[in-house]
């Protein structure tokens, strides 16, 4: 048993194909005001020949390379995605043979949006029950697979990526840098947003999906803070789901942030990546030196299902 894991690296993925909405607009009946103003994206990456294991094991590299630990010290795999196209194996276990990593737990997690929290929580609470010691942790998606291009509502808003972690447990006497998870789920409403039956398409009731994320979400965010022992004042910056910059902004008002804290809008120049939106956010606000080491971030996941998830962590 320890008293918690703490976040060592963070790594990140995408593959080099952009779209933009010009792009986008010579297909479809859109346009770059449109999408921006709705939406707040500007462009999305879409993978060409890349599995979500191959972008999930490229972001997993990435984390380990600056972590101090090698494939052999990780004894815990798990890989947030919806868009993972084989049921079996699952991605973790590519990842983990990928990577040369020995005998391994190794799960996918499905909660669409809120994965990687969900993940992220889950690791921990391996480490702190003693079944793991160091954890790879890992959202990927290639929701390329499953987006309709034919489709203005929804083809305007996706994109492809992964972003990783490595968790390791604190030692004794230090505090856990990875804070108590909220998590739930709306599922009455779940059927708002899926990815249903044979060969789906990603479907969405978008105005069904936007009132639940403003209304209801803000509350689970402040509790996720309250569990953490931090006012939402005190931190550093706010990671959530990267799916629209309205609902973020909506979110953002009810928080009480203070005016330095940094709001990641990474779907800017990536779309809503799912699963991989938190860490993919996450690893490059720290890539960038815009976080520095101990600071306090609160990652708050939303989406398919509908599912929620969040927890504060201190940077790496």
């Amino acid at each position: 048993m320890t008293a918690g894991s703490r976040i060592l690296a963070m790594g990140h993925y995408q593959p080099s194909r952009v779209i933009t909405n010009d792009d986008l607009a010579s297909t479809l009946d859109t346009n770059d005001a449109w999408i921006r103003d709705r939406v707040g994206i500007a462009e999305r990456r879409v993978a060409d020949g890349e599995s979500v294991a191959d972008m999930a094991t490229f972001a997993a590299e990435k984390a380990l390379a600056t972590s101090g630990l090698t494939a052999s010290d990780i004894d815990l795999v798990i890989v947030a995605t919806c868009s993972a196209i084989d049921r079996c194996p699952n991605v973790a276990t590519r990842v983990a043979d990928r990577l040369g990593i020995n005998a391994p737990g190794a799960f996918d997690v499905n909660t669409a949006c809120s994965g990687f929290s969900y993940a992220l929580a889950t690791g921990d609470h391996a480490i702190r029950a003693g079944a793991s010691r160091n954890a790879l942790v890992i959202g990927a998606e290639k929701l390329s697979d499953i987006t309709d291009w034919s489709d203005r509502t929804t083809a305007v808003l996706f994109g492809d990526g992964a972003g990783a972690a490595v968790l390791t447990a604190v030692p004794d006497g230090e505090p856990a840098g990875i804070g108590p998870v909220v998590w739930g789920s709306t599922p009455e409403k779940g059927e708002a947003l899926k990815i249903a039956g044979w060969q789906p398409y990603i479907k969405q009731e978008g105005q069904a999906v936007f009132r639940w994320a403003t209304t209801a979400l803000a509350p689970f965010a402040i509790e996720v803070c309250e569990k953490a022992g931090i006012a939402p004042s005190e931190l550093a910056a706010f990671v959530p789901h990267q799916a629209n910059t309205r609902i973020i902004d909506g979110i953002v008002k009810r928080l009480g942030l203070s005016p330095e804290a940094i709001v990641a809008k990474d779907l800017v120049e990536s779309g809503n990546t799912s699963a991989a939106s938190v860490p993919l956010a996450l690893s490059k606000l720290i890539e960038r030196g815009e976080l520095p080491s101990g600071a306090p971030v609160l990652l708050f996941g939303f989406g398919g299902g509908l599912t929620y998830a969040g927890q504060v962590v201190r940077c790496p």
